[in-house]
């Protein structure tokens, strides 16, 4: 897929990404959901030739020309149908999952954001993933949440505290900022209202039985083999998602 110029003209469009998929309800078949979205779009970046680095549960880094271009529409209430395979009556479940997208800011752009220190409560906890061999000899894992909006970040795949808290507080700022940018807010201390997970209507729908479909309900593409799909190919959505 060749880029497309006219539509990737963002001022953040040309650079690395962050990606996210947080789990809605529906316990373990939630879980898996996250889980397999995940995998999905690992497996896409690796056809692009991206490279990706996992910084927490169900989080990566993207490194990329064009990467949040690309992908930055992929953000949204993703919608699974299948039989479950944690039901032992072999039922059909829907699962939902939430994909966060955010770009990488240029350090300039970091640094215009101050956050007051009493905005942000810091959470420590062990690494449960990559970032080291001391996971359990001291908490390196760390979660910042921006106190205002609700909005938080974690980061444990650096191997020390402080590295980590570097990173979530970076990726805290780039999802302020995104979110600023949405309600063209230009002050942070305008973003006062508590932010909630807004789960609402979901994006795309990936039907795996009675038939099977992946069917993007905003471009209205369709795509009759869900199995290559979530195994990275998404080029048919990306491209008409930018055409929106």
């Amino acid at each position: 897929m060749e880029k497309p110029l006219k539509e990737l003209n963002g001022p953040y469009d040309k650079g690395h990404a962050h990606l996210a998929v947080f789990p809605g309800v529906g316990g373990e078949d939630a879980k898996d959901w996250a889980n397999m979205l995940l995998g999905m779009y690992v497996k896409y970046t690796q056809k692009r030739g991206w490279k990706t680095a996992l910084i927490d549960d169900r989080a990566i880094d993207i490194r990329g020309e064009y990467a949040y271009g690309f992908l930055k529409k992929e953000a949204g209430v993703h919608r699974l149908v299948r039989i479950s395979p944690f039901d032992a009556k072999q039922l059909r479940h829907t699962s939902f999952a939430l994909v966060e997208v955010v770009p990488e800011l240029p350090q300039l752009e970091l640094n215009k954001l101050a956050i007051p220190p009493e905005d942000l409560k810091v959470e420590l906890s062990r690494s449960s993933g990559p970032g080291g061999q001391n996971v359990n000899k001291r908490e390196t894992a760390v979660r910042i949440v921006h106190l205002p909006t609700g909005i938080a970040a974690a980061s444990q795949a650096e191997r020390s505290q402080p590295q980590n808290k570097e990173k979530a507080l970076t990726l805290l700022k780039a999802k302020l900022f995104k979110l600023m940018e949405a309600r063209q807010e230009k002050e942070l201390k305008n973003l006062r209202t508590q932010v909630k997970p807004e789960w609402g209507n979901q994006i795309r729908s990936y039907v795996l039985h009675p038939y099977q479909q992946v069917k993007d309900h905003r471009t209205k593409v369709v795509h009759h083999q869900p199995e290559k799909v979530l195994s990275g190919d998404l080029d048919k959505f990306i491209e008409a998602e930018l055409q929106l």
